[in-house]
């Protein structure tokens, strides 16, 4: 049994030796230690519960935070950092500090995460030579200045404050396409400033590739397979055994199942780790959410973009409430610490508020020449190169193109779009291309017409070796009839903050009829009589409401936003049919609900208070 009551970072403040590897343990200044870790990503939690959550971790049992951070939030445009509100990474370590949890840093750059891009800006990418994760001069020169504003944020929070260990990069070994990588990232970190133990993370069939000189191995795993710890000693000999990633669930893809990992194999799984002396970190102890338009993709034999929830099955839930895997867990690590465990805190109500009727609507085609200043262009341009936020680019979101035919014919789209085109000429709908569909027939009609396409980024690819292809929109020519298509407006639909204001003040919303097609924005008004709760907004129609159907014809897919926050992608493919709606961005009294649905829209979303992540699958 482990009395950890000294070691807590408010009692070791200006502490000297700091965490220490001897023989095969852990020394915290001195005394032997363990890591009982849990991730918790600031970035996925509003920052009014990190609180609640750190709390919930320390009545879990557990000693240690581990969380990532994301460049592609704190430097959305080259050469303009935010840690500011839900980005005060200074913020989120000292409130770790103050309830008694040290802290594993991983500063990236790359984090993975199920987040676009593995959380590198997709800026980047306006270089058509850009080899991300490499020693190429573009990225090293953009990685030092990102460096530059996040270090002196984090080493004033070692020896005074929580963090005992940095790692390098994320997952290196998967990838490994530059030797000196791995060595130029290492020796980033320690030119800055960094002095705690250092720390790489790999899965097993990356980890002899993933190693740096002076960093302490670490392995990604969710089964305990025979040999796997006997292994990372042979990688490393005598030094501590920890498990950086041992994965309590698993994310989900749109159109696939929700996945759930069994609590009684992982309590057994995290039993037999800590049996064989190994420290180890619980990812995720509590996922949250993908808000926005922030979640990534996997690109094997085709392209799979993660849903908005990050809930991950994980010890708590995305909206931070107790599974059985918390008390479990709670149980197990109360057998193996020599003090009381705290009391789990209470859990927050969540709120039903019934139907919300969406009165008004106006039509992207409406908004276009009162919000949206077209590029205008010859050849297509992608997403990332269009000359837009001081030359950093479009980021997220849609863009439409257009461009003017004279008749119909064989549109093909050579593989060209990124990730999903709508067609339409004039404003009449044509069809959809994407990966799998690459051509359409248009119509023929009279005279000059306006062919447009809707280009959604769905999420970029977030772990493998296809970084460098990531470009959105339009990435190369489409053809009509053999010819390419020339001559282009470009209006880029990133709906960030600003546009979405100007929205609310637009003429031209009128009241929505009993059926109407989009693209468009619809509106409508949640009324809170008192306290705001957490919720949840269901999109799809319920039997319970029957009598509304007649008005409802379901939402197909798009994005919502309340009070200008956005809170993410829905898809009635699923799994995912609810989006979190935290009480934090709830006002008392009247609420603005602006839902942006690419086709078929509905009259009404529910407002209920249990989620519904879709039909379970349980992980191999």
């Amino acid at each position: 049994r482990f009395n950890w009551s000294e070691l807590i970072p408010l009692r070791l403040w200006g502490r000297t030796l700091g965490l220490q590897t001897e023989n095969s343990q852990f020394l915290l200044e001195g005394m032997p230690f363990r890591i009982f870790g849990g991730s918790m990503h600031y970035f996925r939690v509003p920052r009014e519960y990190w609180e609640d959550r750190m709390l919930k971790m320390k009545a879990c049992g557990l000693n240690t935070l581990t969380t990532y951070v994301p460049w592609n939030l704190h430097e959305r445009e080259r050469g303009k950092f935010d840690f500011s509100r839900n980005l005060d990474l200074e913020a989120f370590l000292s409130l770790a500090a103050k309830n008694g949890l040290w802290v594993i840093l991983r500063p990236g750059p790359y984090i993975c995460s199920e987040w676009d891009l593995g959380g590198l800006p997709s800026w980047l990418l306006q270089d058509p030579e850009m080899q991300l994760r490499t020693t190429y001069k573009g990225f090293t020169e953009a990685v030092d200045a990102y460096f530059d504003h996040l270090m002196p944020i984090v080493v004033p929070l070692q020896a005074r404050g929580p963090i005992i260990a940095v790692q390098v990069e994320n997952e290196y070994g998967s990838y490994a396409k530059d030797p000196h990588y791995m060595t130029y990232v290492k020796m980033a970190l320690l030119k800055r400033g960094i002095v705690e133990l250092l720390m790489t993370s790999d899965n097993k069939n990356g980890l002899s590739f993933g190693l740096v000189e002076g960093a302490l191995a670490t392995v990604n795993f969710q089964k305990l397979e025979p040999g796997l710890l006997k292994y990372l000693d042979m990688v490393q000999k005598d030094q501590p055994k920890m498990v950086m990633e041992y994965w309590t669930g698993w994310f989900d893809n749109w159109g696939g199942p929700h996945y759930v990992f069994d609590a009684d194999e992982m309590v057994n799984t995290v039993a037999s780790i800590l049996k064989s002396g190994a420290s180890i970190n619980l990812y995720m102890f509590h996922g949250g959410t993908n808000f926005g338009f922030m979640s990534g993709a996997l690109q094997g034999d085709e392209y799979k973009s993660d849903v908005t929830s990050y809930d991950y099955d994980a010890v708590l839930t995305e909206a931070g409430d107790y599974t059985s895997k918390f008390f479990k867990l709670r149980q197990l690590f109360s057998t193996i610490i020599g003090q009381p465990l705290p009391l789990p805190p209470m859990i927050e109500s969540k709120a039903s508020y019934g139907a919300i009727l969406l009165h008004q609507y106006i039509s992207l085609w409406d908004v276009l020449p009162s919000l949206l200043q077209p590029i205008k262009s010859e050849l297509p341009i992608n997403m990332e190169n269009l000359r837009l936020n001081d030359s950093s680019g479009q980021s997220y979101g849609y863009v439409l193109y257009e461009t003017v035919i004279f008749g119909g014919g064989h549109l093909h789209s050579r593989d060209h779009i990124r990730d999903r085109a709508q067609v339409f000429v004039n404003t009449m709908y044509v069809g959809e291309l994407d990966y799998n569909t690459v051509e359409l027939s248009l119509p023929e009609g009279q005279g000059f017409r306006q062919l447009r396409l809707l280009v959604e980024n769905r999420g970029r690819v977030n772990y493998g070796l296809a970084l460098n292809e990531q470009r959105k929109g339009l990435i190369g020519d489409i053809f009509l009839n053999e010819a390419p298509l020339r001559n282009f407006k470009i209006y880029s639909l990133e709906m960030k903050p600003r546009f979405m204001k100007s929205l609310r003040h637009t003429s031209g919303w009128s009241a929505v009829p009993d059926y109407f097609v989009g693209p468009a924005f619809f509106r409508g008004r949640l009324w809170i009589e008192h306290q705001p709760q957490d919720t949840f907004l269901k999109l799809q129609a319920s039997s319970f409401f029957f009598f509304l159907l007649l008005f409802c014809f379901g939402w197909e897919k798009g994005v919502v936003f309340v009070n200008g926050q956005n809170l993410g992608r829905y898809w009635k493919i699923g799994p995912q049919e609810t989006l979190y709606l935290p009480s934090p961005w709830l006002l008392k009294g009247s609420n603005e609900i602006v839902i942006f649905e690419e086709r078929t829209a509905g009259r009404i979303i529910q407002s209920v208070d249990i989620p519904y992540l879709g039909r379970t699958q349980y992980v191999d």
